[in-house]
């Protein structure tokens, strides 16, 4: 309201009473004095708010917008919210450093951070919210955690002690409201009895307050009423402190019996309702007390197996109906469980209500994308399993078996009993669901570890599942139990393995039991799907224990990689990981090449990750869809499977590096280069478009300048770019023998930079010293003996060794650079020429005519048609010519050179011919008759 509203409404008030016939008599004087007063007030009375009142206010802006957002949860603005927060401190600094810290700060933040965790520890909740918001949630978290780390002494203080500033906290808020609401005149009143609240009865709080703020605005309409012709400049001052103080201590009253009083009403109520046996029922889910179990017999009854049995399946009738509550079905079932244990009706009883219970936890969660939760594996699932299995081993005369009937089920007679189920099902149901709460566990919490921890258990039962299967089982069981046995022992790294000394126990180790089961299968088994992982698995426990030769014979015997691409995907990828260790295994042996070959077809497709079921690797072309992601997922391995993925990326590189290097060295002036690794040699590539090549850091970067190094034959700094310190930590020092492996890496670098050295500088020297090459690489002479021997023999090398003074002649068989050039320039102009004649052929219109008699030396043409075959077109008669003649040069000079002992013509049709793809023109016929 305008503090001249009284001066404007002067005529209103006159025409009303002149119309009621009532004279207003009012002081005008007063009126005028009111009023200059009142200017001069608006001159020198200001609301003045300090540097601390704005910055607080800012603020407990962002905090009251904060707790909005906190009560939806909605991370993506509470992080935003935060990030505002900290930066409107950031400017209150110079506030906070004079007046301190305040107490609404550092309940903000502890409140923020209790908030977080709790958000983050809800892991059904986090499992269904956005995107956007997992993101923020875990933005947040990160952010709070190290923005707190500044307040950890004050954050201390407040959560031992958080009610003892809040007091003064509300006073300093109410005294603030206070002096922002406008100050009312003073007008003295009588005093009256203090009426008694009026409490207004609700379901929510925000009812009650209804009632009384309509009364506080009657209360205040009536004051200004009664005041508005006592209007002075007392009513724009502000009121005293102990108004204000009076004020205060009324509110609180007012709060304390409206709290008072709606405590009493709720026990009332409670009071009530307890009398007349009603229950309160929350919103949302029925109650435990609604929904309670029925009891499953009177207490006068007699519990007989007939009875026990009866109710068994009055409970069984109810699975996989609409409505049935799973975990009730469950506790009914164990606790008929406990009744018919106390009332001693025998073992095969239990094994079958035990059986029972077992097919309601796997029946409770219908999803089978999802895992069990742990409460139940810990306490229903595992006890259970172990229980029946244990009664099954001590009993032999219950005979269990899916192929009995209900109808011919023995429960009650001393004879064998006879009990419908199959305990392998079960057990192979439990290895699947173990392994699905693996997959959905994180790897790297201490829950991954806690639940890795029940893996013995699983492999407990198991062998004791194999014992009882072996007296009671068909081959056929017998070969699925084996194979989950398998499944749980072929990636396990066994110390012992290497070891000299003969075991304790031969029959006991892991190779021993890993061969005795196989065979088994291999024998018995009648499925190709179960033989061919059990092969897959036995191959990779040989590879991961340094056993290469059995290892690469059994994988070539089995003839496996024909057939592999009809198998189901499981089997895929463990294929994928058998051939991945396979190849780490030739490369710690020093079979380089065969580790090469291992490696190259899951290296060159970028999407290890992916084959081996290690991780989903996005796809550029198409995204996948939600039902394909899920199966994919699905299919991933646990974390405790996985092969280091560096470490493979890193063998394969070095490998190709060892191997294509001195093939680059030897075929340097090809026209045609033939590639042996792609990916090497775009990585390489890659390293060469950089403009500033720094010292390397990355696993890549090391391997790339180890490989220029090499190129140039300096094999010291090739060894010290592979074999260092950060190398050794984040690749060799993996392995379980790391000295053996690097030094074998090293022997293996000094051989081929020899290699290397000498088909790049060999055409520099007439002959070599083999002892000046074994110093220059620091090996042994009869290293070096045996690595030129091999060139020789292989035709690498055109060179001869002279046994008496150990040197190696060089026969001078290379071609210089003028050579090479000269013979790539022939070759280019011949191909040129070859088109130009083609072209002019199709130009003039003479390349479908053709001319039976047209014949050179009367004998038909070979060149070939494919219109008629036998006969030759006019325009390449010219070309066949010359290409016949320039074939019949060739020979000619290599013949002649034969005889003088060896020239540069020879030298064309020796090796390095060879490599380039034989005779130039045959080919290039070939070519031409594949066109035509």
């Amino acid at each position: 309201m305008s503090r001249f509203f009284h001066a404007g409404s002067d005529s209103e008030t006159e025409s009303e009473s002149s119309d009621d016939g009532v004279v207003d008599v009012r002081p005008t004087g007063l009126t005028r004095a009111v009023l200059q007063f009142s200017d001069d007030e608006e001159e020198t009375k200001r609301v003045v708010r300090s540097e601390k009142d704005k910055r607080f206010d800012e603020l407990k802006g962002i905090i009251k917008v904060l707790k909005n957002h906190k009560k939806i949860k909605d991370m993506a603005n509470v992080l935003t919210d935060f990030e505002s927060l900290t930066r409107a401190f950031d400017k209150a600094r110079k506030v906070v450093d004079r007046e301190g810290l305040p107490r609404f700060y550092i309940r903000t933040l502890a409140d923020l951070e209790d908030f977080v965790n709790e958000c983050w520890e809800d892991k059904e909740w986090r499992k269904n919210i956005s995107k956007g918001n997992s993101k923020g949630l875990s933005t947040v978290r990160q952010k709070i955690k190290k923005y707190n780390r500044d307040f950890e002494a004050q954050l201390t203080a407040y959560r031992e002690n958080p009610d003892a500033g809040d007091e003064d906290a509300e006073d300093e808020e109410e005294v603030k409201a206070a002096d922002e609401e406008p100050a009312k005149p003073v007008v003295k009143k009588e005093e009256k009895a203090p009426k008694a609240p009026k409490v207004v009865t609700g379901d929510d709080d925000d009812d009650s307050d209804w009632g009384t703020e309509s009364s506080e605005e009657e209360s205040s309409s009536e004051d200004e009423a009664r005041g508005i012709s006592h209007w002075t400049a007392e009513y724009f001052l502000k009121s005293t402190t102990e108004q204000e103080a009076q004020r205060r201590e009324e509110r609180k009253l007012e709060k304390k019996l409206r709290k008072e009083e709606k405590e009493g009403k709720k026990k009332e109520e409670e009071e009530d309702d307890d009398e007349e046996g009603w229950q309160k029922v929350n919103s949302g889910a029925p109650s435990q007390a609604i929904t309670e179990k029925p009891k499953l017999f009177a207490k006068d009854q007699e519990i007989t197996l007939d009875a026990v049995v009866k109710k068994l399946n009055e409970i069984i009738i109810m699975r996989g109906k609409k409505g049935t509550d799973r975990s009730m079905m469950i506790e009914l079932l164990q606790e008929l469980k406990t009744i018919a244990e106390g009332a001693n009706l025998g073992k095969p009883l239990a094994v079958k209500i035990c059986f029972n219970i077992m097919a309601a936890i796997y029946d409770y969660n219908p999803n089978i994308a999802t895992c069990m939760k742990s409460e139940m594996w810990e306490k229903s699932s595992l006890p259970t399993i172990q229980e029946l299995l244990d009664t099954l081993v001590e009993n032999t005369d219950i005979q269990v078996s899916e192929t009995i009937s209900e109808e011919n089920e023995l429960l009650d007679k001393g004879g064998p009993y006879r009990i419908r189920g199959c305990i392998l099902t079960m057990v192979e149901r439990l290895d699947e669901e173990f392994t699905k709460m693996l997959q959905a566990c994180d790897a790297h919490s201490t829950e991954f570890v806690e639940r890795l921890k029940d893996e013995q258990a699983m492999c407990d039962i198991i062998v004791k599942l194999e014992s009882y299967l072996e007296k009671h089982g068909t081959s056929e069981e017998m070969c699925r139990i084996y194979l989950r046995h398998i499944e749980h022992l072929y990636y396990k790294f066994d110390p012992s393995a290497f070891e000299t000394a003969t075991p304790e126990q031969p029959d006991k180790t892991s190779q021993a039991v890993m061969d005795r089961m196989c065979k088994f299968i291999y024998a018995k088994d009648n499925t190709d799907r179960l033989r061919t992982r059990a092969m897959l698995c036995h191959i990779y426990h040989h590879a991961l224990h340094d056993r290469w030769y059995q290892a690469r014979d059994l994988m070539v015997i089995s003839n496996l990689q024909d057939n592999i691409q009809y198998s189901d995907v499981s089997t895929q990828i463990l294929y994928n990981r058998t051939l991945v260790q396979l190849g780490l295994c030739g490369f710690r042996q020093g079979h380089i090449r065969d580790a090469h070959n291992a490696l190259v077809d899951i290296q060159s497709s970028n999407r290890a990750k992916e084959l081996l079921a290690q991780g989903l690797v996005p796809q550029r072309q198409h995204e996948r869809s939600p039902e394909q992601e899920k199966i994919e997922k699905r299919r991933l391995l646990p974390y405790h499977k996985h092969i280091n993925l560096e470490l493979l990326e890193c063998v394969y590189l070095v490998s190709a590096m060892l191997i294509e290097i001195p093939f680059m060295a030897a075929h340097e002036l090809e026209l045609r280069k033939r590639l042996i690794s792609k990916n090497f040699h775009h990585v390489l590539k890659m390293s060469e478009r950089q403009t500033l090549t720094g010292p390397p850091e990355s696993m890549r970067e090391h391997v790339v300048a180890a490989s220029k190094s090499m190129k140039n034959g300096d094999w010291k700094k090739c060894r010290n770019y592979i074999i260092n310190e950060k190398m050794n930590a984040k690749v060799w020092d993996l392995f379980y023998q790391a000295d053996k492996v690097r030094d074998m890496i090293s022997a293996k670098i000094q051989e081929e930079s020899l290699r290397t050295y000498l088909f790049r500088y060999s055409a520099m020297y007439d002959s070599l010293s083999l002892e000046s090459l074994a110093t220059m690489f620091e090996i042994s002479p009869r290293l070096v003996h045996a690595t030129i021997s091999k060139m020789i023999i292989n035709e690498e090398l055109m060179a001869s060794l002279d046994e008496p003074t150990q040197i190696v002649v060089m026969h001078r068989t290379e071609p210089t650079r003028l050579q090479s050039l000269a013979l790539q320039l022939s070759e280019k102009v011949g191909s040129l020429v070859d088109n130009n004649e083609r072209i002019m052929e199709i130009k003039q219109g003479n390349f479908f005519f053709f001319n039976k008699n047209n014949v050179t030396g009367n004998r038909p043409d070979q060149r070939d048609n494919y219109q008629n075959q036998n006969q030759q077109g006019w325009g390449g008669r010219g070309r066949q010519q010359r290409n016949q003649n320039r074939d019949r040069g060739d020979r000619g000079d290599r013949g002649g050179d034969r005889e003088r002992g060896g020239d540069r013509d020879y030298r064309g049709g020796d090796r390095d011919r060879d490599h380039r793809g034989g005779d130039r023109d045959n080919y290039r016929n070939r070519d031409q008759r594949e066109r035509y």
